[in-house]
Formats: C-alpha cells, structure tokens, sequence
C-alpha cells in the first residue's frame, strides 16, 4: 500500500441477497497466463510495454553527486520523522529512520505517473498460473546485496514468511491469503495463495522491501537493532547519529542502475535526515541552510514566515506542486475501544465541536478546504444520493448500517464562523442527552456517574494550537475535553498500544485501492492488531462486507461503487472525524536542484527524482 499514517497530522457478513456482488473476480482477467509479463496492472492496461527504456517522469541526463538533506513528508511501517531507535522498519515496535525502504530492492517497482501498474525490478518477468492464485516471479540472475552477494528466491521466500508470521501490520495483514513462498529455483519464486485474495493484493506485495536472509539468521527480528539489515538497493546506510540524524549513500555500483525502472533515478550521493522534536526548530535549521528542502505543514508559516534572508535574497524557493490524484484522509480518530466513544451520537457531539471556518480563518491563513470523505481529492468521494450500483451494495445492509447512508452523502455542517457557533452546540448537547449523557455539577456524567471525558493526543505544539479552541468547545457542553502533548516515543507506545482518547492521522491511498491496502485502517480483523493503523477501532461486520466488495471489484465502475459505499457508511459512522486538506504540496527548498515537470500525478519522491545542480549551487553560495 502506497500509503502513510503520518502521526503529526495523522475485521464478516454474509447472505444471498449480497453473494453476487461479492463473488470475486479473477485476478488480471485481461493478463494471459503461463506467460511471462513485464509488468502488471489491476484492469489490464499497461503504459509502458516490454521493450521501455526508462519512465517519462525521469530525467537520463541528471547528473549524480550532491547531498539531499530533507525534511520527509512521509513515512511507512514504523518510521517517525522525529526520532528513531531502530534500523529495522519491518516491524511493529520501535521507530525506525523515514526512507529505509530505499535501502532494499522489491520484486516489482510502481510506476508513479499511473494509477495502477507495477513492473519488473529483481523480477524480470511474473507468470500468472492457469487458476490465478499463483504467481512465478523469474529473478534477474544478476541481482545481487550491497555486499556483492547474490539475491536469490530463497531470500525473497524467506522475508515473505517473516512478514506473515512477525511483520508490521502494513506487511502483515496484505499476507493473510498467502498460502506458500517457494523458491522453486535460484532465480525462480512463487508466491501461492488460497483464492480468497483481492484482485489486487499481488500489486501490494510484489513491491514489498526485500532484506538478506543471512541477516535475520543471525539477528533477531525485533526493534532492538541499531545495525542496518542486508539489502541491494541504491542506498545503504551510512552515517548515523542515534535519534539525530542519518546520512543514506548511493550504492555507486548499484546492480540494477541501468534497468528501465531505475535510470534516471537516485541522482544523490548522500540523503541526510536530521530529526527535530519540534516544528519550529527544523523551521530554523532550515532557514539557516542545515536543511535544503520541506514541505510546509503549518499554514501560519506559510503565510508569515518566508521573511528571512535567504528567501528575500532568491536562495530560497517557495512553490506549490500539484498534489496526487490519489484518494487521502486526514481525521482525528475516536477510540472506541473505550465504552464511551461507542455511540455514533457521541462522536457527532464531538464533531460538531468543532468550528472549520473560525479554526481556517484565524489560525490556517485559509489554506485548507474543509474534508468530508474518508477518500477526498478522488473520484471515490460519494456525492449526493447513492447511484444504483452502490445501492446493490447498500440495501442487504439496511439495519445494520446508519440510514444516512442511503441518502445524500453525509456533510460535517459549516458553521457561523464565530468559533462557537450555538446552534451547532446545542445539536451536539441533545446528542450527548439522547446518549445518556446528563449534566451534574457542571459536567456531563451517564447513569453510572462515570465522566465523559476526552483526551486528544498530540506530539507537537502546532496541534496545541489548532485543537484547543475544539476542546474549548468541547468544555462549553460539559465534556472533560483536554489536549495532552507527550514526547514522540511515547506518543509512538501509545498509538501502538491504542492507549488514547482521540489522536489526529492521514492516510495516503493508491490511486486504485485494494482491499489489503484498507483493511488496516477499517476491517475488524485489524481493530486489536497492535501498530495496525484502526486507530478508531473500527470493528463492523458490515464495513467488513464492503471491503469485500472493493476487493472483488473486477473493473474501475465496480470499484468506484464500492468505494462510495464504503465511504457513506463511514462518514455516517464518523469513526473519523474529516479535519482539512490542501490541494497541493506546499515546497520550499534552496535553489540547488534541478527537476522535471510537470511532476507525476501519483507520487512526489524528490528525493528519487531530483538531482544537484553544480551551478545553481555555485551562485548561491553551497558548493
């Protein structure tokens, strides 16, 4: 899943009524089998055929050298870009450095400027079995790791049946339908599943980072490592600085340099990481010139704080690029882990507490457009009243679903803009009342006279700023609401753990979801997997029944209708409250590095396209 759960921002049901919608497709139906394939993609169509030379998105002429030293934007399985104690990111504990994935080769690599298609890396070719459960991945021979050893099918199989077993949730859960890893040979994998997979779930896995096995044999699969794991990527690790910095060099004689997938790509010699605990003070490093790039995630900054030296003299850019074409969320999540939060009344109340336009207005610069889906900025956002194909889907659930599922898709209502607007607090008060929440003493208690209180956790001041008028809000109607900031390894334990309240997160999803990619974040069978992504909890057979049907989608149509159903029910659920988003990458960096556009639709990896210019560098004084 080409997703992330940023922590600064950010499992059945079954009856004849809905068996044929839920009967699932066969895998790559337009894809031959018995046949090697270059590339895959979920509905057939390929950009690139057999004979490509590079992607578009690339640059072939970009010159390798320079540092890239950059603040990420974000990060996968237990990377924080706050600290880390870990090197070993394929597990559930621990935090590991952003971007060791580029430490380590996959089967099959995405192509960033389409939706959906994978092609061959340490696979050369996949065939597809006659029943389309199994997959033959045909290794190049001449893969090799960093340390000049061979990469071989055993290796693969080896890191396959780890991730199933002790994984992180994000490798883990995509797993579950995998029958068999088998190295058949050498140089041949096969990957074997038990039919009850998505259509797309070989899209997942295949681009899986891949480390030795001779690593793990001798080290345990933990986050007590501070030594980097085998892999055959274009970076390895090279410097670091424990909870500090970390410096990734390119592997000058990196074995796949000249394949289609690679050239043009990782033009940096070194990208250096350096971990700040606190926005405003990576805001300074890079103004003095410690950190060449950022994306901006605080408005006001945005908005006020280009005034320095650098800016003002032309060293410094500060640009907007498109965002993705890409479904994304950002939510705060409500624990229904505890009782409390249990009552879709309650999470209402708590959602009308807070005021978008007031918090827009007055702390955002109006940067953001308020969210309402869980799958904003895409097509899979539902609009109006359900069409006839979601309906299909809709209907054998009605009772076991809210019913503003089957009308106009459910809005967060805009407020008076006054930062406590009455009406809205007095819609959120009799929701709490329906629920069994009365008044005594000046706050509100249920028949056992148990509080409700709410904790929002946060790991950084910024969120301080922008949740306290909510939990002000929250105060007015008697709710014990509070914001509590704790350190980022803490902050990490607990999210691990789902020991909070509410806490804020994003999500990034592909341009075309599978069910594996979902169910982290929806399905039950994720709502007690510790470090799994359900931070609400989410633990409805009737969810669960449309993530089936997302994954059983034999055609984009298809997909679409089970995502906009998907998407009513949770918006009814409000198990995510929607926050904000920004329709595009808000960038500033030194004006040292040379770049192509227009940028690819569905993904940003500057770091991977970039390069250093020798001659802007030289005029601004960065040699």
């Amino acid at each position: 899943m080409n997703t992330r759960l940023p922590r600064r921002e950010f499992l059945a049901l079954g009856a004849a009524a809905i068996a044929a919608p839920l009967i699932p497709s066969r895998v790559f139906a337009a894809s031959p089998t018995g046949t090697g394939l270059h590339g895959l993609s979920a509905f057939g169509d390929l950009k690139y055929g057999p004979d490509f030379t590079h992607f578009d998105f690339v640059n072939l002429d970009a010159p390798k050298g320079g540092t890239f030293n950059f603040s990420p934007a974000y990060w996968y399985f237990n990377q924080s870009p706050l600290t880390f104690n870990t090197l070993n990111t394929f597990v559930a504990r621990g935090d590991a450095p952003p971007r060791m994935e580029m430490c380590f080769d996959s089967l099959m690599v995405r192509a960033i400027d389409e939706p959906d298609a994978i092609y061959g890396l340490l696979a050369q070719s996949v065939t597809i079995s006659d029943n389309r459960n199994s997959f033959d991945f045909a290794l190049r021979p001449e893969a090799r790791f960093n340390d000049g050893t061979p990469f071989t099918a055993e290796d693969a199989a080896f890191a396959f049946d780890l991730f199933k077993k002790d994984g992180h949730p994000s490798l883990l859960l995509p797993l579950s339908h995998l029958k068999e890893a088998k190295a058949l040979d050498p140089h041949t994998l096969r990957l074997s599943f038990d039919g009850k997979q998505s259509d797309r779930t070989i899209l997942d896995i295949a681009t899986y980072p891949i480390p030795a096995k001779a690593f793990f044999e001798t080290n345990p699969f933990d986050a007590s490592q501070m030594k980097a794991p085998l892999g055959s990527g274009p970076y390895k690790v090279g410097r670091v600085f424990a909870g500090q910095a970390i410096e990734y060099e390119r592997v000058a004689d990196y074995w796949a340099s000249d394949l289609p997938v690679s050239r043009g790509l990782y033009n940096f010699d070194r990208i250096r990481i350096e971990f700040y605990q606190d926005r405003q003070a990576a805001f300074e490093a890079f103004k003095k010139g410690d950190i060449f790039f950022r994306q901006e995630f605080t408005s006001r900054i945005w908005a006020t704080g280009y005034d320095f030296p650098a800016f003002t003299s032309g060293k410094v850019v500060k640009r907007e690029f498109p965002s993705e074409k890409r479904p994304s969320m950002q939510a705060l999540a409500v624990n229904q882990r505890r009782e409390r939060f249990r009552d879709p009344r309650v999470r209402r109340a708590i959602a009308l507490c807070f005021d978008f336009e007031w918090t827009n207005r007055n702390l955002f610069y109006d940067a953001y457009q308020r969210s309402q889906s869980t799958f904003e900025r895409s097509d899979f956002r539902a609009e109006g009243l359900p069409s006839p194909a979601e309906l299909a889907l809709l209907d054998p659930l009605r009772g076991k679903i809210p019913d503003e599922a089957f009308g106009e898709a459910l809005v967060q209502p805009a407020s008076d803009g006054s930062g406590r607007d009455r009406k809205m607090l007095a819609t959120a008060s009799r929701l709490l009342a329906d629920a069994g929440w009365s008044r005594q003493g000046g706050s509100l208690r249920n028949a056992r006279g148990e509080a409700l209180t709410l904790e929002m956790l946060v790991d950084d001041d910024s969120f301080v700023r922008v949740f306290s008028p909510w939990v002000e809000n929250m105060k007015a109607i008697g709710i014990d609401a509070s914001v509590r900031m704790v350190d980022s390894t803490q902050y990490q334990a607990r999210q691990t753990s789902f020991d909070y309240d509410a806490i804020s997160a994003a999500a990034s999803f592909s341009a075309t979801p599978s069910r594996d990619e979902i169910d982290g974040l929806f399905h039950s069978r994720s709502a007690n997997l510790q470090g799994s992504t359900n931070l609400p909890g989410t633990a409805d057979p009737a969810i669960d029944a449309l993530i089936d049907a997302v994954g059983a989608a034999g055609d984009r149509a298809a997909l679409t209708a089970a995502m906009r159903a998907l998407d009513r029910v949770l918006r009814a659920r409000l198990d995510w409250i929607p926050n904000w988003f920004s329709a595009n990458h808000r960038a500033a960096f030194w004006d040292m590095f040379g770049y192509k556009e227009p940028k690819p639709d569905f993904g940003f990896p500057v770091e991977a396209m970039w390069w250093f210019d020798k001659d802007k560098a030289a005029r601004i004084g960065k040699t």
